[in-house]
C-alpha cells in the first residue's frame, strides 16, 4: 500500500463572505475520511471575507484552513499559482467559492482518479448527468456556444473547456501552470488544452453547475471579449 493521498483544495475568493463558511462546512461534510487542506487565496476583499476565514480557522484549525491573502485583485491564474506554492498535498483541487461547485462531487472526483490513475479529473456540465441550474436561456446558450466554438477550433478531447472544478495531480498542475499565459476566465481553458496537448490522462465527472447563491456574478461583456481573444491565442500557440 502506497502512502496516503493528501488533497489541497485551492479556493480563490473576492467578496465571498456570505458563501465561504458554508463551502468549508460542506467540504468537511463530504470528505470525512480524506486527508485534505483548504487554501483560501483572498484578493483583498473589502466585505470581510478574511475575517470570516479567520473565524473558520479557529473552528477547524489553521492546519486545515490556510488563509493566503493578497493585497488586491490580481487574477485567477495567479491565485492558483499563489495557492499552489502553499499546497502540501500530492493532489490539488481547484474550485469556486460561490457554491456553484458543490463539494458533494469531490468524492466522485477522487474515486474516478483512483480508478483510472488519471492526471486530471475535470467536472463537466455537458455529458449525461451534468447540467446547469439557475441560468437564463441566454447565458446557457452563450456558455454552450463558447464551448462548442472552442471544441471545434481546439479539439481538446474534453467536453467542458471553460469549467473550473478540477482535480489535478500536483506535479501535473505545476507543469501545466508554468506554460500558461492567459489571465482570468481564459486561464481554465488554456490549462485543459495544454494538458491535452502534453498528453496527460484526463477523465471527466458529470456535475451540475449551480448559479451563485449570494453575491453578484463576475462574468460580463469584457470577459466574453477576453474569451474570444484567448481562443484566438490558443489557436495560434497550441
Amino acid at each position: 500500500m502506497g502512502e496516503r493521498n493528501k488533497y489541497s483544495i485551492i479556493v480563490p475568493t473576492y467578496n465571498e463572505r456570505l458563501n465561504i463558511a458554508l463551502l468549508v462546512y460542506l467540504v468537511f461534510k463530504h470528505l470525512r475520511d480524506v486527508d485534505f487542506e483548504i487554501i483560501i487565496v483572498d484578493d483583498g476583499s473589502p466585505d470581510g471575507t478574511q475575517e470570516v476565514v479567520k473565524q473558520l480557522q479557529q473552528v477547524y484549525g489553521e492546519d486545515r484552513i490556510l488563509l493566503r491573502a493578497r493585497p488586491k485583485k490580481l487574477g485567477l491564474g495567479t491565485a492558483y499559482c499563489h495557492g499552489l506554492k502553499h499546497a502540501s498535498g500530492n493532489f490539488v483541487v481547484i474550485m469556486d467559492a460561490d457554491l456553484s461547485h458543490h463539494p458533494k462531487y469531490l468524492p466522485s472526483f477522487i474515486k474516478k482518479q483512483m480508478e483510472t490513475d488519471a492526471s486530471i479529473v475535470t467536472g463537466t456540465r455537458y455529458v449525461k448527468g451534468g447540467g446547469v441550474h439557475g441560468w437564463t436561456l441566454m447565458r446557457k446558450l452563450t456558455s454552450r456556444g463558447a464551448n462548442v466554438l472552442a471544441q471545434t477550433l481546439l479539439w481538446p478531447g474534453v467536453s467542458d473547456l471553460t469549467g473550473s472544478f478540477r482535480l489535478y495531480r500536483k506535479s501535473v498542475l505545476e507543469d501545466i501552470i508554468s506554460s500558461c499565459f492567459s489571465k482570468g476566465y481564459v486561464f481554465q481553458m488554456e490549462m485543459i488544452v495544454r494538458a491535452s496537448r502534453k498528453g496527460y490522462h484526463i477523465e471527466e465527472v458529470p456535475i451540475t453547475f449551480v448559479d451563485r447563491v449570494y453575491g453578484s456574478s463576475k462574468l460580463g461583456g469584457s470577459e466574453i471579449v477576453e474569451y474570444l481573444k484567448g481562443l484566438a491565442y490558443l489557436l495560434v500557440t497550441t
